[in-house]
């Protein structure tokens, strides 16, 4: 592809952004950029979270990842899609009974002000590492493939671009978010389809011969027994559950959207229907990721030393230009789906949270916008910090490390939901610290203590166990 076309392509993108956040805007108010005035369509939501669930690491790596662990990440999904379904259940009731804003305001009705305090926290440390990590991984793609040949620094790359989140979303928040992921999701599954027709005709094959293919293929394995290993099915499927509790059900972020839909009732609709749309556009993912192993094999092409590099090697070098173009949006709309939610995600919290301020109140306006822009602005900093680094293994296990701090949460919001009993709020904050810490120490020796074992997402489970029975010795019945 040629760097004019680059240009035009993500000039293009943004411009269409701009273009719904001006529409999306208009009429807005104070309240409209931490709730959408409640008013989104539930189709419209379901839509879009599918592209908001679809990271760019996810864009990038789970094609790629068929080629070592096959479609054992499917058991990893069908706990998701459980997972799903609690949320709807559960969780939404919750919190469209007490009509919440930031979800973490539960835990303040629930156990106290320190409880109220620590999850939000834990969730603003865990979103901001996490967002940042995902976009710069993106943005190390983009600027690898694209950007070097226009010159721009990746500062420049990221600085430019965390702007324009910030210009199309300043306004009106999460309303024009829910909008936005709708053009994302599309882009995203836009750049599967017309790269798998793509390969179907270079290979001379029909539906009916890639069915057969991606059916037959010794990638296509999903299910793994051995309890040992860290796909083991077991393990897979109920941290696919607890994390999909956790990081969409106790994630502002996502929640932000489903509070968003006009009641409770088709909150709850649009995620029974995302929940079947999400297994669907995870199965294209993954049957992406066997017909690119066979391309590959079919036309003697050697395989990239890094799976996560298998997709962009072909799709850029080996498709042609428009699959060039489609996978350019694609990755861009997985990138800005995550970092644009996330950054109004991350605003909200804080405001209602920590400056305690009243959506419905048009004074509120100035704090947010100067809140929106400190995120932004460190969210920035945290990105070319991890380029400063550019220590793979550091850099990952820093984004672990936050992916550790998710456990506390899940453990304050069951404790809260499952039991009767008040806890004492002062030791929560040590309890919710102490647990991860814990965690650690045990991942780190478990081979060697407990005969060999290995943890894997279940890890998040045992984090959040260990933050229920803390909270159980420091809390008495209520009376």
């Amino acid at each position: 592809m040629s760097t004019t076309l680059v240009l035009i392509v993500i000039l293009g993108f943004f411009a269409a952004l701009f273009l719904i956040s001006w529409f999306s805007s208009r009429g807005s108010n104070s309240e409209t950029f931490f709730t959408g005035n409640r008013k989104s369509p539930w189709y419209l939501v379901a839509f879009g979270m599918i592209g908001a669930t679809i990271s760019g690491v996810t864009f990038i790596s789970v094609p790629g990842e068929v080629g070592s662990s096959g479609w054992s990440y499917f058991q990893f999904i069908l706990g998701n899609f459980v997972g799903y379904w609690i949320i709807a259940l559960v969780l939404l009731p919750l919190y469209y009974r007490r009509n919440l804003v930031s979800i973490y305001t539960y835990l303040d009705q629930r156990f106290g002000l320190r409880a109220y305090k620590t999850g939000s926290f834990f969730f603003l440390l865990s979103q901001t590492i996490g967002a940042s990590f995902r976009l710069y991984l993106v943005a190390g793609v983009l600027q690898i493939s694209f950007f070097d040949a226009l010159g721009v620094p990746f500062w420049v790359t990221v600085l430019t671009t965390i702007t324009l989140i910030w210009l199309y979303t300043f306004k009106a928040g999460i309303k024009t978010v829910v909008w936005t992921d709708t053009l994302q999701t599309f882009f995203i599954l836009m750049s599967v389809i017309v790269t798998i027709i793509v390969m179907l005709n270079q290979l001379d094959m029909d539906g009916s011969d890639l069915f057969a293919i991606v059916w037959n293929h010794p990638y296509s394995k999903i299910f793994d027994w051995d309890w040992q290993s860290g796909t083991n099915f077991f393990k897979q499927f109920l941290a696919g559950i607890g994390i999909t509790i956790v990081m969409t059900g106790l994630d502002q972020n996502m929640m932000q959207k489903n509070l968003t839909c006009k009641n409770q009732k088709e909150a709850q609709k649009n995620l029974f229907w995302f929940s079947f749309s999400f297994v669907a556009a995870n199965l294209l993912f993954l049957g992406l990721g066997v017909l690119l192993y066979h391309y590959a094999e079919q036309m003697g092409i050697a395989l990239p030393e890094r799976t996560d590099d298998l997709f962009p090697l072909l799709a850029i070098k080996y498709f042609g230009t428009a699959v060039g173009v489609f996978f350019l949006l694609g990755i861009t709309a997985a990138a800005y789906s995550s970092a644009d939610s996330s950054l109004t995600a991350l605003t909200t919290a804080f405001c209602i949270d920590f400056l305690n301020v009243d959506p419905k109140q048009p004074s509120t306006e100035k704090k947010r916008i100067r809140v929106h822009l400190t995120f932004s602005f460190i969210m920035f900093l945290v990105i070319v910090l991890f380029r400063i680094i550019n220590d793979e293994s550091v850099v990952n296990s820093v984004f672990t490390a936050a992916g550790y701090t998710y456990g506390p949460l899940l453990g304050l919001f069951t404790f809260g939901i499952l039991t009767n009993r008040s806890t004492r709020d002062r030791f929560v904050p040590y309890i919710s610290i102490l647990s991860p810490v814990v965690c650690y120490i045990i991942s780190s020796n478990s081979e060697a203590w407990l005969g060999g074992y290995r943890f894997g997402f279940e890890l998040l489970l045992l984090n959040g166990l260990l933050v229920f029975l803390g909270l159980w010795v420091f809390s008495k019945k209520k009376v």
